[in-house]
């Protein structure tokens, strides 16, 4: 729990608007506070909030409210919106953006409830409480049934080395656990003062461990990650707990692997439906341990979250900086339109190279071509950042603090700025390194950088002119599928039925091609479902796809 700094004398009094349910210890925090007032009204409608948010310096919320672009349309003084929790689903970001306001959240404060609850399923589940507990409330008594297994000696992988993940890591190695750990993100050979080792491949990680932890988010990447296929790299008798996101494990392949003996046993906290359904087998099966989504709920955690809301808020109000932002509306910045437009190109460069990043970042070089762009250079390189890491870590990232997050990971990041005019004028391009082996392409296996390059014309229009050494031509904007294919004949008339048979139009094409292989890339009036792109990466000639989903073009 932290505690923003009390100034000496008080100039200022700050308007505070508790507009959820707050633990009472957050509440009295901030009734403490010198330079504070609470204004305690939680449960009021949409219009009643539009109509006194602008009266109030900063808000408090948790999950009971709907933070609207109505709510936000007349801010007034309103600089803050803090969320006491996590996710912030529940407020317009682009509102908020759009109007200034900076929005926080609180995740640092339930990190050690996460990773407690899950280092307790971990012991609950190798030592057989949870049946046991049953069979002795029953007034049985069977203690040969549920020998269980000790922690000392085994090991542990570790999978994502967020906070939360090193944080059960710290705890694994306390109790004499050996601890490997798996974060395709994480560019150091060691974590935890050198006391974990890292892997860069999840395969490399399964037959090295006893149990696995999960602590990532779900993404296209760590979905189904534990599946019939990497169950069958994994030691006879591993144990599996998630106590991070549903769907990170298969459950229909996490249900035979118990059912088999391949996985001894698994406890849960997280599922892909959520409550499961009565009938599902994930309630029922003698070795699954089962929580219902508790990972931040303790006494401790809720007044932490209250608390540390209110904290974040003073400590921006009174100039003291900012914590856990997970927006730019703090940040003040006086950009010219031209780079503006280069910081949202690339936010669009990033997005659609994206899908290629699929084990991990070595080092990002952002190279910026032009004078004209200097100025927007920290910008431009922090948006691109966020954007390549977001969708892969389970910590918070944003502009602020994506240049730690990065070092923190061993990722190297360099902006190259080339001051001069060229005939062809102002240009961007990232260039994303991997590890060795990590670009999926059969065709040009020793590629080891993506590249994406982009330039804005005189009418302020992106565009993305070359991507992995395929030259095109498309403003990067909507629905779009990147498709990877054989340089045959025929490629783009069967493109062209699939789509047509799914009723998805193709608006703009481009394709370039580059020894035996050609890239198409395609903008779409909607985006493509997944069966779609199953059916197109399963036809002959098609190396890789990817859809990609970019917010519409600037007006």
């Amino acid at each position: 729990m932290t505690a923003a700094a009390t100034p000496a004398a008080v100039t200022q009094t700050f308007k505070i608007l508790a507009a959820d349910k707050l633990h009472q210890e957050g509440l009295t925090w901030i009734e403490n506070q010198p330079d504070c007032e609470l204004v305690n009204k939680p449960g009021l409608t949409e219009d009643e909030y539009a109509a006194i948010v602008g009266e109030h310096d900063a808000m408090i919320v948790r999950s009971g409210i709907k933070v609207t672009a109505k709510i936000l349309e007349n801010p007034g003084r309103l600089k803050v919106i803090a969320r006491a929790g996590v996710g912030v689903d529940n407020i317009d970001l682009a509102a908020a953006t759009a109007k200034g306001i900076l929005v926080v959240n609180t995740a640092e404060a339930s990190t050690i409830t996460t990773a407690e609850l899950a280092f307790a399923l971990l012991m609950g589940l190798l030592r057989n409480i949870g049946p046991s507990h049953q069979v002795m409330s029953a007034g049985g008594w069977d203690r040969s049934k549920y020998s269980g297994r000790q922690l000392a000696g085994k090991t542990l992988g570790v999978v994502g080395m967020g906070r939360i993940g090193q944080t059960v890591a710290e705890r694994a190695l306390a109790f004499e656990m050996d601890v490997v750990g798996y974060d395709p993100f994480f560019n150091q050979e060691t974590a935890c003062e050198g006391r974990v080792k890292m892997v860069r491949d999840f395969e490399e990680l399964l037959p090295l461990v006893d149990i696995l932890s999960f602590h990532v988010p779900l993404n296209d990447q760590t979905r189904s990650i534990l599946n019939k296929d990497t169950f069958a790299k994994c030691r006879d008798g591993v144990f599996v707990v998630n106590a991070a996101r549903g769907g990170v494990v298969d459950e229909e392949d996490l249900i035979a692997a118990l059912d088999s003996g391949k996985c001894a046993g698994a406890a849960l906290d997280v599922y892909t439906t959520e409550p499961p359904a009565k009938d599902s087998p994930l309630r029922s099966h003698p070795k699954i341990l089962h929580t219902p989504h508790l990972g931040a709920s303790t006494a401790e955690a809720q007044v932490a979250v209250s608390v540390d809301a209110a904290a974040s808020c003073l400590t921006y109000l009174r100039g003291q900086g900012v914590k856990g932002a997970v927006n730019a509306g703090g940040l003040k910045i006086d950009l010219s339109p031209m780079q503006e437009r280069y910081v949202d190109l690339s936010q669009r460069m990033a997005q659609l190279i994206s899908p290629m990043i699929t084990r991990g970042i070595c080092s990002v070089t952002i190279e910026m071509v032009g004078g004209g762009l200097a100025a927007g250079a920290s910008m431009i390189e922090r948006t691109a950042l966020v954007t390549l890491l977001k969708d892969h870590l389970a910590d918070p990232v944003n502009i602020i603090n994506v240049a730690q997050v990065a070092e923190a990971r061993g990722i190297k990041v360099r902006t190259v700025l080339i001051d001069e005019d060229t005939a062809s004028g102002t240009q961007l391009a990232i260039m994303v390194e991997g590890p060795a082996g990590s670009v999926d392409d059969k065709t040009h296996p020793n590629d080891q950088v993506r590249r994406i390059v982009g330039r804005v014309y005189d009418d302020l229009r992106p565009r993305v002119i070359e991507i992995n050494g395929y030259h095109m031509d498309m403003v990067p904007a909507g629905p779009m599928l990147l498709l990877q294919n054989d340089d045959r004949p025929g490629m783009i008339g069967m493109v062209g039925t699939v789509f047509g048979e799914a009723k998805v139009n193709i608006a703009d094409m481009s394709i370039s091609r580059r020894d035996t292989t050609a890239l198409m890339l395609l903008k779409l009036d909607a985006e493509p479902s997944a069966d779609v792109i199953e059916t197109i990466q399963a036809k002959p000639g098609i190396l890789k796809a990817a859809s990609v989903k970019l917010e519409a073009e600037q007006g």
